[in-house]
């Protein structure tokens, strides 16, 4: 089931697509990830004295993972095996499992199985791997672009150790690209392609921290006619960049984490960058709106009561025009979000609220607050002993309105902060008429 069949010779075809010619066929080629696989660095020497353990690598989509299984599968001693999650099903697993046992008991030989795209195997898939990794029947090396925290069971990840690749420098991917014009025999070198400075640039940022892409570009530019790459070919050539997003997955709610964590930190730039980072790559932007209403009364609540009549009017907005021209209304209110004075002391008071409800006695409500539209409630006491506000001066008796066990407490603080400050002061003053 191998998909890396006699490693140990380059034998990628020519017809083959130029980021599959250009793989590294060693370690010393492999361009970027050098905390992790700089000379002397741990996860190397692993891989050349042949001491690998089951590991998760973990990064977006063109940063290395295929290529570090296929280096491996170079370097190791041990049988190796692979396939990808896509194709694969519970059947196969279980032979590749039985296959590698035996290994184990008739030679001492180990498999070292990788696993593309692991993050799409199902738990009892997984699950079918556990066994024979606590046996040491097998080495697993899983790549995945997804979370493993969410996307790997436990038990399997408990036993792995995870790597993380980062998305590729601006450096890197020019570095990869150069090496690929220059080299005769895998990539162009014999086509003699001439590319401008402002072109590499280009690539490099549509790119955006991934190999294939960047080759996949360059590789389109080289099918034209020219032997000369410019930037005005590889606008056109590019369109629109693929942002890297996902609406379920991680990076999802990466991005919504940054938008809410710059607005609360008054930083109007970093907001709508976030903001469009996030509308750019296809966020539903009513999910948008309602995050920016929540951080309304979260983040902001009465030291700017304005802040929520913004949010909500900015989701009107959306909801009305659609996009892309609700962008700018959710502009708008992100960034006067982030300009406005912050307070999160509504937050707080219903957080503490809701915890007194749901964990303290649940006491009646007192008499003086029910209303009593019958006889026999009026006979109970229902509504006896309260004051009706409007009949006192300013507009404010010193009945106690919470139940007793709470008679006294504060759930509201306010700040000093925007309008709050003026309804700290006058909070103070209500609370002294109180008993």
């Amino acid at each position: 089931m191998s998909l890396f069949d006699e490693p140990e010779t380059d034998t990628t075809p020519q017809s083959a697509p130029l980021a599959e010619r250009m793989r590294p066929r060693t370690l010393d080629e492999f361009v970027g990830q050098e905390a992790l696989l700089g000379p002397g660095r741990p996860f190397r020497q692993a891989i050349e004295h042949d001491r690998l353990q089951s590991i998760i690598l973990w990064g977006p989509p063109g940063t290395g993972k295929t290529t570090l299984a296929r280096l491996i599968a170079r370097i190791t001693r041990a049988q190796f095996t692979s396939f990808s999650a896509v194709m694969s099903g519970i059947k196969e697993i279980r032979a590749v499992m039985a296959e590698a046992e035996e290994a184990r008991r008739r030679r001492g030989t180990r498999t070292i199985l990788f696993v593309d795209e692991i993050h799409r195997f199902n738990k009892a898939q997984q699950d079918a791997f556990l066994p024979r990794v606590e046996a040491g029947d097998i080495v697993l090396i899983g790549a995945t672009t997804e979370n493993p925290s969410f996307e790997v069971n436990s038990a399997l990840l408990s036993r792995s150790k995870v790597y993380v690749l980062q998305p590729l420098s601006a450096e890197a991917v020019a570095r990869i690209l150069t090496r690929a014009v220059e080299d005769v025999e895998r990539g162009l070198g014999a086509m003699h392609l001439s590319v401008e400075p402002d072109a590499l640039t280009a690539m490099v940022k549509y790119a955006n921290g991934d190999a294939r892409v960047a080759l996949n570009l360059l590789e389109m530019a080289a099918a034209t006619d020219t032997k000369r790459v410019s930037a005005a070919m590889i606008a056109d050539l590019a369109q629109n960049r693929s942002l890297l997003y996902d609406k379920t997955g991680e990076e999802h709610y990466n991005l919504i984490s940054a938008l809410h964590k710059s607005m609360r930190n008054s930083d109007p730039d970093a907001s709508v960058y976030w903001l469009a980072r996030m509308l750019e790559a296809g966020e539903d932007p009513l999910y948008v709106a309602r995050r920016l209403v929540r951080f309304a009364s979260e983040d902001i609540g009465n030291a700017d009561p304005q802040a929520l009549t913004v949010a909500v009017s900015a989701k009107e907005a959306v909801h009305f025009i659609g996009m892309p021209e609700g962008n700018t209304a959710l502009a708008q209110a992100a960034i006067y979000l982030a300009m406005a004075p912050k307070s999160n002391a509504v937050y707080r008071a219903y957080s503490m609220a809701a915890e007194a409800a749901a964990k303290e006695v649940a006491e009646p409500v007192p008499l003086h607050l029910r209303n009593a539209p019958t006889r026999l409630m009026k006979q109970l006491d229902y509504g006896k002993g309260y004051r009706y506000a409007h009949d006192e001066p300013e507009a404010v008796s010193d009945m106690e309105c919470l139940p007793p066990a709470h008679a006294g407490r504060h759930f509201y603080e306010p700040t000093e902060r925007g309008r709050e400050a003026e309804i700290k002061k006058r909070l103070e003053a209500l609370r002294k008429r109180r008993p």
